[in-house]
């Protein structure tokens, strides 16, 4: 038995009549005679009486019927799932996700995937920079979010958006007077850096700003991310320079400042995956980072 006998005995059992059944199917009666006689003795059973009027269902036949029609149900149910995963819009995609972008940029980018794609279940994982390399290369990840990773020789990196650098200070701090800073004002002033961990971050950029200001931070505490960071601030143990995404963080006893006189005052997110990976759900989630890049370009 297979399913185009299945599609021939329905086609007989609906139309009642042997000539109607086979123009329906656009083939001639005696196939059709034969495909449905090789059935019957496939079962061991008789599903049709054959009487002047036409075929009639025996009870095994209108049984058969109900399964018959199950089973193209499943077969269409599944042609279109498999349809669907095959364009991108069925399966499954896990994320990696790390740093203050979380708090913005990130959720966007997914909430506006999840919309067009609604039946792709998007899993997220937090993992720092090495993890997510390693995640990648095994297989765990299709994609990561990420900022400032070196090139990798495996891998594909792709901008998600540039952001502006802001300063976060204790709201009675000297420099919360004011409605912006000069970047070489924050110098005298205990400085809170993050990401600790794989290298290079962060807190290389920011290192590297501070050089080209002419002025060595005076470092008060690292630490391992943006939400640490700011709470050290909202408790007074210094400034602290973040992602402008870090400013939806609304930790009492902390202000966000906007930073002049900054060199190369910005800093990217990029999302990176496999070299090669041609999955069509992956290819889904870069059509929307490239939109929202090109949405945000101002910025």
């Amino acid at each position: 038995m297979d399913l185009r006998q299945l599609r021939y005995f329905v086609a007989v059992a609906e139309e009642a009549n042997i000539g109607r059944a086979a123009a329906r199917l656009h083939i001639s009666q005696p196939p059709l005679t034969r495909q449905i006689q090789q059935l019957e003795a496939d079962l061991g059973v008789v599903l049709f009486n054959r009487t002047p009027k036409g075929m009639e269902l025996t009870p095994a036949g209108e049984l058969f019927l109900e399964e018959a029609r199950n089973i193209q149900s499943l077969v269409e149910q599944a042609t279109e799932r498999t349809q669907r995963a095959g364009q991108g819009r069925l399966g499954r995609i896990d994320v990696a996700i790390f740093g203050s972008a979380i708090l913005d940029v990130i959720p966007e980018v997914l909430m506006a995937f999840r919309t067009r794609y609604p039946d792709v279940k998007v899993v997220l994982h937090t993992m720092t920079k090495a993890e997510q390399i390693e995640a990648l290369r095994q297989k765990r990840i299709s994609v990561a979010f990420n900022r400032i990773l070196e090139a990798q020789p495996d891998l594909e990196m792709r901008l998600v958006t540039s952001q502006r650098i802001m300063l976060a200070v204790p709201i009675h701090h000297p420099l919360a007077q004011l409605d912006t800073v000069s970047f070489p004002d924050i110098a005298p002033f205990p400085l809170v850096i993050f990401p600790t961990g794989t290298r290079p971050s962060f807190i290389d950029k920011l290192m590297g700003m501070c050089a080209q200001a002419g002025f060595q931070p005076n470092v008060s505490q690292a630490v391992g991310d943006t939400v640490n960071a700011v709470a050290l601030v909202a408790c007074g143990f210094g400034i602290c320079v973040v992602p402008s995404s870090a400013s939806t963080l609304r930790v009492p006893g902390v202000a966000y400042r906007e930073l002049t006189d900054i060199p190369d005052g910005r800093v990217d997110l990029t999302c990176f995956y496999r070299k090669g990976d041609t999955s069509p759900i992956l290819a889904g989630l870069l059509e929307v980072v490239d939109e929202y890049r090109k949405r945000t370009a101002p910025d």
